[in-house]
């Protein structure tokens, strides 16, 4: 069951570095979400969102392997990804490049609710 967990964190930590690349600017970002990012305001704002995305990424990652650490970067994906979807949902009206981040986070809840179930359950995964 430890091995599951890992894989599911990792996982979850490899949907989380899907947006890095955007820091390498507006083309980058533009390709990922399908938006025009003209305004640099926008741009500063968006490439920082992809480094936070890489420390979490990261972070996922690192606490696939210390399993001291999986509780809380369960918690951490977790925020992450739902508050999107909510965000999405919410808000509406968004093109198909969303939708995509829309599934990955979709495919990253359930790999970070799997594994903490598993965790909950198996008492020997900790």
């Amino acid at each position: 069951m430890e091995k599951l967990i890992t894989a599911l964190l990792v996982l979850a930590g490899i949907i989380h570095l899907l947006p890095v690349p955007g820091v390498l600017g507006a083309e980058r970002l533009s390709a990922l979400y399908g938006i025009s990012l003209a305004e640099p305001n926008i741009d500063i704002l968006m490439r920082h969102r992809a480094i936070l995305f890489g420390i979490l990424g990261l972070f996922l990652l690192y606490a696939a392997f210390q399993p001291s650490l999986q509780t809380l970067a369960m918690v951490a994906g977790l925020i992450s990804v739902v508050s999107f979807i909510a965000i999405a949902w919410s808000v509406g009206g968004y093109n198909e490049f969303i939708q995509k981040v829309i599934f990955a986070d979709m495919v990253a809840t359930i790999a970070l609710v799997a594994a903490a179930v598993i965790r909950a359950i198996d008492p020997t995964s900790s």
